[in-house]
């Protein structure tokens, strides 16, 4: 039984808003499948019929996806399946039976049907699920062991209304579906034919002009055209941002040998490919005292004791660790106080227009004043021109990377390395 919600007899009324119901169901923060049942739960009691049941129409078959019953367990079973040509289902689509049959005994093509005798059919009524399209899901049935005879046409209206409210949560479900599908094609695509490479951003010593470390920034050349940003989110809806992530660190990697023995290479990761353990075994064997970990996670973090636990042998190694995006929001706040970074990084939102915006400035100011508090480094993000360059400066900020200083590309090209 759902909690907070129940579609009573009010909700059966000719005229009812099957919209209606559908927002207060979701309201409730429920599932498709929970708003199905409770759907096919109202209508199986306010008709005073047995079972209750969505079955879908796939290659010849009648699927019972959602199921209702009085006792437990039902007679049919979700995900059961029987043959098209011998049920009520298929009849009532085609015509051969009608929607509505008070009492199977009267009609001799529902005598005649196995299914009768072995669900003791007394009374059924369905009608079909239909999505925005025209397209023909399947049905939306009740069937009692007895015949009914008070059954007529405003209970038949009853399970049209909610047949309409089931085909568009279904249809809804199926195009989430796909969609999801489509989107585990891509990141699979993009991961089997390697359609990314990795660009090298300098961090610069802004006192003297000198470079001190490279960010890996993450390219990709699949389709859709789009930001990196939205490629990693894309794998986190479909479960592969640890796989994602753990190739740009390798590709990143190929680079290492690259720069100078001096200089340092940051590498971006979440919390949730830190915790996965793969990133271990991928750095066994760098040189960690070379290299930083910049922590990119917009949402807060459910245990920072294991993340801290997953970095201590590495960090132990000379692993820096900095906080990445600090300022654009709480969760940076709370990475930087529990998982005590080497580096802060302050998100380009502080950093644009620091010249002429106070509130930036002071933000910018705190950071960096908690930062020389602690010991922790700061790195100033999105440099783009002098005026905000001389602001860092005042405010002894010594390090910073930006288009004003560097633009992200290749190694060995119009890279100092």
């Amino acid at each position: 039984m759902l909690q907070n919600v129940r579609l009573g007899p009010e909700a059966f009324e000719r005229g009812g808003d099957p919209a209606a119901m559908l927002r207060d169901l979701e309201i409730a923060g429920h599932t498709v499948g929970d708003m199905l049942c409770e759907a096919l739960r109202s209508v199986r009691s306010h008709l005073g019929m047995d079972v209750a049941f969505v079955a879908e129409m796939v290659q010849g078959f009648r699927v019972f996806r959602h199921v209702s019953g009085s006792s437990d367990p039902p007679p049919i079973c979700v995900g059961g399946s029987d043959p098209l040509s011998d049920s009520y289902c298929q009849r009532v689509v085609d015509g051969r039976l009608p929607q509505l049959i008070p009492d199977t005994s009267k009609l001799p093509e529902a005598v005649a049907l196995p299914i009768t005798a072995i669900l003791s059919i007394g009374a059924y009524i369905s009608v079909p699920i239909r999505f925005s399209d025209g397209r023909l899901y399947g049905t939306f049935c009740c069937f009692s062991s007895k015949p009914d005879g008070t059954l007529n046409e405003r209970d038949l209206d009853t399970l049209r209304l909610f047949a309409d409210f089931a085909g568009r949560l279904l249809e809804t479900q199926a195009k989430e579906q796909r969609e999801q599908e489509e989107r585990l094609a891509r990141i699979n695509s993009v991961l089997s034919e390697q359609a990314y490479n990795v660009v090298y951003q300098p961090i610069v010593e802004v006192r003297q002009n000198d470079v001190v470390g490279y960010e890996a920034l993450a390219r990709f050349s699949g389709e859709p055209q789009r930001t990196p940003d939205l490629w990693f989110g894309e794998a986190e809806q479909v479960g592969l941002q640890c796989e994602l992530e753990m190739a740009l660190v390798q590709e990143a990697l190929k680079g290492l040998s690259g720069i100078r023995q001096d200089r340092y290479l940051s590498l971006n990761v979440s919390p949730e490919t830190i915790l996965a353990g793969a990133l271990g075994t991928l750095l066994d064997g760098q040189p960690l005292d070379r290299l930083m970990l910049e922590v990119t996670e917009h949402a807060s973090v459910r245990d920072y004791d294991l993340i801290a636990e997953a970095l201590e042998p590495m960090r132990a190694q000379g692993l820096l660790l900095a906080v990445d995006d600090a300022g654009a929001g709480y969760a940076s706040f709370r990475h930087i106080l529990k998982l005590k970074p080497d580096v802060i990084k302050l998100d380009g939102s502080l950093i644009r227009n620091i010249d002429s915006n106070r509130d930036c400035r002071a933000l910018a100011s705190a950071l960096i004043r908690f930062g020389q508090e602690t010991d922790c480094k700061i790195v100033a993000e999105c440099v783009e021109t002098e005026a905000e360059l001389e602001i860092l400066r005042e405010l002894q900020v010594t390090k910073a990377q930006g288009y004003l200083l560097g633009r992200p590309g290749p190694l060995g090209g119009s890279q100092q390395t």
